[in-house]
């Protein structure tokens, strides 16, 4: 089975569903490339971080469509094209500009099969970049899916390799309803095993990359690999880690969460959110009504600080949750 990164991943995934359906339409800032400045359309960049590279080479212009800087205009555009009988993929280029087409996705998007009835399909995927590590900026750098994750009528999406990548956007483009796609763009070279077919991965279902017995691990997204680095070290003292990977946020697979929970009897939740009213909240939250019982100390949140991004690259280092964060939590609870 080839090696592939999730940058490539994400790509293949969008020339399979392409091919396989004719209704699958791209567009969004620069997905061709911007074509001024290039001597052809096979020249064309694909985005600001490759992702779309190809895709107007193969499919055209009226498939894989550069929008103005409006993201306004990119996401109500995708809503209507989806009410009409088109399956759109727009790229929404970084999570932060979501202030500027928030309306769009949670009083209309989000909101279309409920106030029709159900019967209206929304097959809508929003493919954003999140996550700081990156010096792009406290625009540029946040983690805002727990923001979406708040709004009932959509799915939320967060893959941390390039496996789930492509089968989590297979399932995402096939489903008729909305989903919003969250790619760290701190790990699009992160590359495992990937086939070369298409397959589709089930929402709601998480996966366990280490498995232990003696504390629970819940990461989301990039926040996974640390996790999984802080698990194997610490094997090496006979600590055994159990890391659970969500994958998807809503809808989340609480049944695995608790299960977990309820082998270890202790819990950490390592997110990239600012911490209050933050996805780490609602699982510790989950946890502490549904399996008081199991625990056998306090569960530990790690997330960055309740402070913007910063712009200064190293200050930017410490607020990402770290490494030693996760192993400090970890040690944390094992002692209480």
């Amino acid at each position: 089975m080839p090696n592939k990164n999730i940058r490539d991943a994400i790509n293949e995934t969008l020339k399979l569903e392409m091919r396989r359906d004719p209704r699958v339409v791209v567009f969004g800032e620069d997905v061709v490339g911007g074509l001024g400045g290039s001597s052809g359309i096979e020249e064309a960049a694909g985005g600001t971080f490759g992702i779309t590279t190809g895709l107007a080479a193969e499919f055209g212009r009226r498939r894989v469509l550069d929008m103005p800087i409006t993201e306004s205009a990119i996401i109500g555009m995708a809503g209507g094209a989806a009410l009409t009988g088109l399956r759109p993929v727009a790229e929404l280029m970084f999570i932060d500009f979501i202030g500027v087409c928030f309306d769009q996705i949670l009083n209309q998007i989000a909101k279309f099969r409920y106030m029709f009835g159900g019967k209206a399909d929304v097959p809508l995927v929003i493919r954003t970049m999140i996550g700081a590590g990156m010096g792009t900026g406290p625009q540029h750098s946040q983690a805002l899916y727990n923001v979406l994750a708040h709004v009932p009528g959509i799915k939320v999406v967060l893959p941390s390799n390039a496996y789930d990548a492509k089968g989590l956007l297979t399932t995402a483009i096939r489903d008729n309803d909305p989903v919003i796609f969250c790619e760290h763009k701190a790990i699009y070279t992160e590359s495992c095993e990937v086939p070369d077919e298409s397959y589709a991965i089930p929402f709601g279902q998480a996966a366990i990359t280490r498995t232990g017995k003696d504390v629970t691990v819940v990461a989301l997204s990039r926040m996974v690999l640390l996790a999984n680095a802080v698990a194997d070290r610490l094997a090496k003292e006979g600590i055994s880690v159990e890391v659970l990977d969500p994958r998807t946020i809503s809808p989340l697979d609480t049944a695995s969460i608790l299960a977990s929970v309820a082998k270890t009897g202790r819990l950490v939740v390592v997110d990239e959110c600012n911490p209050f009213c933050s996805v780490a909240s609602e699982i510790t939250s989950l946890v502490a009504c549904e399996a008081l019982s199991s625990l056998k100390s306090a569960p530990v949140k790690v997330t960055a600080p309740h402070t913007p991004v910063p712009a200064t690259p190293h200050l930017e280092q410490l607020y990402v949750p770290s490494p030693a964060a996760i192993e400090k939590a970890i040690r944390a609870t094992l002692a209480g």
